[in-house]
């Protein structure tokens, strides 16, 4: 069946080392933005765009996003009938997410292109988005989707322009300053947005069997040279968590009035 709503899978699996102590040993994904995990928000922007069916390569203390999912109705208001066979109704019935969610351990230390192989036989259909644990976006999924059966080759890479590390000066012949701008977009060069969509023979022919390896690494260049790799550009809202400001960065935009990925009603 062709659909533009593609499963997700999530790579959730790393320490987050870089983070410091802020993890208190936690998954990296599991760091909270606004009382909810950064996963649960990464999950909700792309259920924005039809998407239900989700998988998580787990690693690094699983067993805590494991967890999470068995005990998620409770984040819904419900009245419970106690008894012999306890009856819940939930208060507010469009809270309760309708997610398929499937929690698979991919292994402790795995590299990415490795869970991604141990996830594989679990995805429901192909072809597969496959997203970082620690990055938020509002890429249209559908539009993603739409563009990779277009180009017809077997992956499909979201590329941005990432802002630049410093306020951009253009300055004129007698170094008057003819325009700034605080971090643009950078001017040239595009870098992985960490969303992907991958048909299965990604799986068959680029993710060995017989070693560990960084799905950014050698499949995706291997892709690349023999012309299988297409690039879909986003300029939307992207931000990766990689170190503790990135969070507080986060953090600060969901206290705003509108964060720039949240289209769900509270």
């Amino acid at each position: 069946m062709v659909t533009d709503t593609p499963p997700v899978a999530l790579l959730c699996g790393g320490s987050g080392e870089r983070m410091g102590d802020i993890t208190g040993g936690l998954p990296k994904s599991m760091l909270e933005v606004g009382g909810r995990p950064l996963l649960w928000h990464i999950m909700h922007a792309a259920a924005r765009h039809g998407s239900r069916d989700f998988l998580l390569a787990l690693g690094h203390r699983g067993a805590v996003i494991k967890d999470f999912f068995l005990r998620y109705p409770a984040l819904a208001d419900f009245t419970i009938e106690l008894g012999p066979q306890p009856v819940v109704r939930y208060l507010d019935e469009p809270a309760i997410d309708r997610w398929q969610v499937t929690c698979v351990d991919t292994g402790e230390g795995a590299r990415t292109g490795t869970r991604l192989r141990r996830l594989a036989r679990h995805v429901p259909r192909w072809p597969l988005v496959v997203a970082y644990g620690d990055v938020l976006a509002d890429v249209d999924l559908g539009d993603l989707m739409r563009y990779h059966r277009r180009h017809g080759r077997l992956a499909t890479v979201t590329a941005v322009a990432p802002p630049s590390r410093f306020g951009h000066l253009e300055l004129s012949a007698a170094n008057q300053v003819v325009s700034f701008a605080e971090k643009p977009a950078a001017a040239e060069g595009w870098v992985s947005a960490g969303y992907f969509v991958i048909e299965r023979a990604v799986v068959d022919g680029y993710l060995p069997v017989d070693r560990d390896v960084m799905f950014e690494e050698d499949p995706l260049r291997r892709l690349a040279l023999d012309g299988e790799l297409m690039a879909y550009r986003h300029d939307g809202y992207w931000q990766p968590v990689d170190t503790p400001k990135d969070l507080a960065a986060l953090r600060g935009q969901w206290e705003s009035d509108s964060p720039p990925w949240k289209a769900w009603r509270s």
